[in-house]
């Protein structure tokens, strides 16, 4: 059984013969996109583990793209009925589309086992175990036969719109150069199965010899990486034209290290 975003008001909270429990299949895996509380954040979707596994896209709040102003909100949608509705249950509706992406991208969707979102944006839930990360959504139960916890929370980022799917990459540069300047550095990845845009890795102080770790969640699992594009601006004319360059690039893979 798949839970799209079980309902949070009169289930959450309640006996297991009330709501959707792990109890009521083999195997229950649950998408949360619209856990905040009903009052004052108007959410409806239950925060509790109650599945198997349980999947927490972007903390299982607030969803990209979900922000928007109404009007613009509206046109970006499938027209304005759809649009409309959207608007009103955005992270609510979110499920499906979330689900509906991952039959297209088997590989895609990855959850990090974590203990909260917080914590998924720091380096110690990547990359994946040796038994891997589960897919959220239609291919979660590949995961049935691995999962060793009463419960497991897994957390993922998603894209703002259509195509949902991200692939998630660490990445460690390493500046070399002269002196420190200000600015910010971009880097794209190019490998066998495709290239990523330009992700901004640090902006700030940029000092020579310094390491600065960022995560990329990329539009594209590229494969076997094959080139990095290193880039950096300060953003205003300096006289002195200082330098700046990547003494080393090193990118892991959250999939499998």
């Amino acid at each position: 059984l798949s839970g799209l975003d079980p309902a949070q008001p009169y289930f959450q909270g309640t006996p297991v013969g009330v709501r959707l429990d792990k109890s009521d299949a083999e195997f229950v895996d649950i998408i949360h996109t619209d856990s905040a509380p009903t009052i004052p954040y108007l959410g409806f979707g239950m925060s509790t583990a109650i599945g198997h596994i349980d999947f927490y896209p972007n903390g299982g709040k607030q969803m990209p793209g979900c922000g928007k102003n109404p009007i613009s909100q509206i046109v970006d949608l499938d027209g304005i009925w759809e649009g409309t509705r959207d608007f009103v249950a955005c992270n609510h509706l979110r499920s499906y589309k979330y689900y509906s992406d991952s039959i297209i991208y088997p590989d895609g969707f990855l959850g990090y086992s974590c203990a909260s979102y917080d914590v998924f944006e720091t380096e110690r839930c990547f990359p994946c175990p040796p038994e891997g990360c589960p897919n959220m959504g239609h291919f979660a139960d590949k995961f049935k036969g691995k999962i060793k916890n009463y419960f497991l929370k897994l957390y993922l980022n998603t894209g703002e719109a259509k195509d949902f799917a991200l692939w998630r990459y660490k990445v460690t540069v390493t500046l070399s150069g002269k002196r420190k300047v200000k600015g910010y550095v971009n880097i794209a990845l190019y490998g066998s199965d495709g290239n990523t845009r330009q992700h901004q890795i640090v902006n700030g102080n940029l000092e020579p010899d310094n390491s600065y770790i960022s995560f990329i969640d990329a539009e594209v699992n590229v494969g076997t990486v094959t080139k990095v594009k290193f880039l950096w601006n300060n953003n205003w004319l300096n006289p002195t034209l200082p330098k700046l360059g990547a003494a080393t690039i090193t990118v892991q893979a959250g999939a499998n290290g």
